[in-house]
């Protein structure tokens, strides 16, 4: 079963299981004391980023996670794993244990898909964060594509507009706006995409007109929430030549459906907003923002198969539907 105990050994103790188990991370111990089970269990930490997600990743109750994290480190004698902010991100030496032993995580999964019987012999699971806009419009498709061509992945999607992790933890690839400034990831530019004004055109008929960014004044604007945007390349507010935000959310659906319901003009993905034929652009010859999505890979998870067939999928989605995110663009 999965995350079940290793067997006794002859001796009494469990197979695989450090000798000197309990005595501290200081003894010497003998490098066959190193369980490999143990160690699929800090992948799974590395990748979810909490005790409690991995162990459901496992199968398991996150006591049992946290006595196999702590027998690894006692069987390595160095500690693995740090808490955080967001929950527990490894270390120096528990990023290169991770980096080592993901090729072993890849081996089982294989050795798992041959016993099976099974055509497709990819299996495992890869977490992806993105920008909530992203997630919705690229990232699900390209997953549910790498769904139906291979069923033994398994794929999770978390949205979350925020810088990452500086240590590189709770996920396997993210997609980021801007670079990822770390060391931990092997990142790489994904797309380019606009971010223009849009307003409904009932806003427009009883508002003042805009045909230059002065008018823009007289406006409120539909954003992020000011207080609460912690990406510095969406800080574009401000150069609207003073627009307040009347809406803001921190969710990019949101803000597209207050603009649509006329609660101001707003500051949209292009990607989301050009073909809703309820919004008009406004001054889209003259505002048009040009960011930029990243795609990150913790280093560790480089060489897995299924992360790799998910990378390509990302890449795939997007350069196929390039004109979507640079509206108008000669590409």
């Amino acid at each position: 079963m999965p995350g079940s105990e290793p067997p006794p050994a002859a001796d009494g103790r469990k197979a695989g299981v450090l000798r000197s188990y309990g005595e501290g991370m200081a003894s010497a111990q003998h490098p066959l004391d190193v369980s490999t089970d143990d160690l699929r269990f800090l992948l799974a930490v590395a990748r979810a980023g909490r005790m409690v997600s991995a162990a459901t990743l496992l199968g398991v109750d996150h006591t049992t996670v946290k006595r196999r994290i702590s027998r690894l480190e006692a069987a390595l004698g160095a500690r693995l794993l740090d808490r955080g902010a967001d929950g527990w991100e490894l270390t120096a030496i528990g990023h290169e244990v991770a980096a080592k032993a993901a090729p072993l995580e890849h081996v089982i999964e294989q050795v798992i898909g041959a016993a099976s019987g099974s055509a497709d012999s990819l299996r495992g699971t890869v977490r992806l964060v993105t920008p909530d806009g992203f997630g919705i419009t690229f990232a699900t498709p390209a997953l549910a594509k790498v769904q139906a061509a291979h069923p033994g992945i398994t794929v999770e999607l978390v949205t979350s507009t925020r810088p990452l992790s500086l240590r590189g933890s709770g996920y396997d690839l993210a997609v980021t706006v801007g670079s990822a400034a770390t060391s931990r990831l092997v990142s790489e530019p994904l797309a380019p995409y606009s971010v223009r004004l849009y307003a409904s055109r009932g806003y427009l008929d009883t508002h003042p007109e805009v045909t230059s960014i002065a008018d823009l004044e007289q406006h409120s604007l539909v954003f992020y929430v000011d207080g609460l945007l912690t990406v510095r390349e969406l800080d574009l507010a401000p150069v609207l030549s003073g627009m307040r935000v009347g809406f803001g959310s921190t969710n990019v659906s949101a803000q597209l459906e207050a603009t649509r319901q006329g609660a101001g003009i707003g500051l949209l993905h292009s990607f989301m907003a050009e073909s809703d034929p309820l919004l008009i652009p406004v001054l889209a010859e003259v505002v048009d923002f040009r960011l930029q999505f990243s795609l990150s890979v913790r280093r560790d998870a480089v060489a897995v198969d299924a992360v790799r067939v998910v990378r390509d999928a990302l890449r795939a989605e997007v350069r196929g539907r390039a004109d979507e995110l640079v509206p108008g663009s000669a590409r």
